[in-house]
């Protein structure tokens, strides 16, 4: 199994006036950053299965762009909320063993999660900037070590893929 790692694009700024967390929508720039990310991740011949997102508005813009430029539906998962036990995440995912996967998602979450997934515990020190993008594989996916980082890549390094 293939898993790849979208943080979301640039979003209104935490705190925001009129914007509860879960509402902050992406700025223009995080939107146009994220459309050029999403075709180099296209130019690199990525395939994936199945497009899931955390239900929060900037995370689901996110993958609303990328999955326009793959020509795939979107999925919500609660289990990409930001502070959800990461062993929800297993479990939804184990079900789709064998599929190639792109989770959208938040920071801290998301690199805690590929952390476990690499060195069994918190310890290995992954950081996704937005928009940033990390792939790795598993034969069987469980809660703890049992996946190798393949590549991270910085949302600079994919904008720049033609």
């Amino acid at each position: 199994m293939n898993i790849y790692f979208l943080r979301h694009a640039i979003a209104v700024p935490r705190g925001t006036p009129r914007f509860k967390d879960e509402n902050r929508p992406l700025t223009k720039d995080g939107a146009r950053k994220m459309r050029a990310a999403a075709k180099g991740m296209r130019a690199l011949e990525i395939e994936v299965d199945h497009i899931v997102t955390s239900p929060y508005l900037r995370a689901r813009q996110t993958a609303e762009i990328v999955a326009e430029i793959f020509g795939h539906e979107v999925e919500i998962w609660d289990s990409l909320i930001p502070h959800k036990d990461t062993r929800e995440l297993v479990a939804t995912l184990r079900k789709f063993s064998g599929d190639s996967m792109l989770l959208v998602g938040h920071e801290p979450h998301l690199s805690g999660f590929i952390s476990v997934l690499i060195s069994g515990g918190p310890d290995a020190q992954i950081e996704l900037k937005k928009g940033a993008l990390c792939k790795v594989s598993s034969d069987d996916l469980i809660y703890g070590q049992c996946a190798t980082l393949q590549w991270l890549l910085a949302p600079a390094q994919l904008r720049k893929v033609r």
